[in-house]
């Protein structure tokens, strides 16, 4: 797989497209003992020797992040990979992500695309940092950012996310129906009415049924529940390359080597380790060049597996 001239840029490519790295937010300081419930002192000290400074602050030995969509240009599409947290929005709840201010349109259209440029937007899932610039504010009212884009997503997320914003018991019948185990946490408020009711007001929502299959030219939605309740993974095959939009199945290189440790922000933590051993698996055996969302550096890599074990190596 060639990378791109405008590596240094954050650029891939993938058979015909350009796979482009648009940053959000950098985030530092992150206790790891915080972000993971199951985190052993000893053996995370020992894994966290491992990595580069990108994603560890050697002196503090405190996790690095990033937030972050991925621009997807082909010769007739311009496709964005969920769409980072948004400005404006009440996140009380988070304040990392609270009323923020930050460049990313203009950063976006340092890449040369424009909103009204942007034909598709995948969401891998329905969280505050990975649909808030689907909406922007004006006035007292959030329109569609991309207006003259199809947003594709679960089905069953906006039915579980609507079902919780308007208080009714249909979101038990809903983790019901999805079989996930035990439930740890809900999504955040406030980000279903902002940043998706928008968009479906305005008719530009695509609800899927999210099994593996293509849902858009090259473009397929493999099951990857457990973070959220039906977060995907999405697969993307352009001539006979292949990448893997891998959301939140991961939050940092550190669980590459210690898949067993759920992130705090994992809804159902069963199913959420089951899903990651699925996603380290399924690179591993397809080669798949991987664009994560919060893995900090490149935020793009591959997995090798090692024995029972994987690795992860940036590129």
């Amino acid at each position: 797989m060639e990378q791109d001239t405008e590596q240094a840029l954050g650029s891939y490519r993938v058979g015909a497209a350009t796979i482009t790295k648009i940053p959000e937010l950098a985030l530092e300081g992150i206790d790891a003992a915080l972000l993971y419930p199951e985190y052993d002192s000893e053996a995370g000290a020992e894994e966290v020797r491992k990595l580069g400074p990108g994603s560890v602050d050697r002196q503090t030995g405190l996790l690095r992040q990033s937030v972050h969509a991925w621009l997807v240009t082909t010769p007739d599409r311009i496709i964005l990979v969920d769409t980072a947290s948004g400005n404006d929005k009440e996140r009380p709840g988070l304040a990392v992500l609270h009323h923020l201010n930050e460049p990313f349109l203009e950063r976006l259209s340092a890449a040369g695309v424009a909103p009204g440029d942007v034909d598709l937007v995948l969401l891998t899932h329905i969280h505050a940092d990975h649909a808030g610039w689907n909406t922007s504010k004006l006035g007292e009212r959030w329109i569609p950012t991309f207006p003259n884009a199809r947003y594709v997503f679960s089905a069953r997320e906006r039915a579980y996310n609507a079902a919780l914003a308007v208080a009714t018991s249909s979101d038990a019948a809903i983790r019901a129906e999805a079989s996930l185990g035990p439930m740890a946490r809900l999504p955040l408020p406030g980000v279903f009415e902002d940043s998706v009711v928008p968009i479906l007001e305005a008719g530009l929502a695509r609800e899927i049924v999210v099994d593996g299959s293509e849902v858009e030219e090259g473009f397929s939605f493999f099951p990857s529940p457990g973070h959220s309740i039906d977060h995907a993974s999405i697969g993307f095959r352009s001539e006979g390359e292949y990448a893997l939009f891998w959301g939140d199945v991961l939050h940092h290189p550190l669980q590459v080597a210690r898949p067993d440790w759920n992130s705090t922000y994992c809804e159902f933590p069963q199913a959420a380790t089951a899903s990651r051993q699925w996603a380290l698996n399924h690179a591993a055996e397809t080669g798949a060049l991987v664009l994560t969302t919060h893995f900090a550096e490149t935020s793009a890599g591959r997995v090798r597996r090692d024995g029972s074990a994987f690795s992860w190596q940036f590129v």
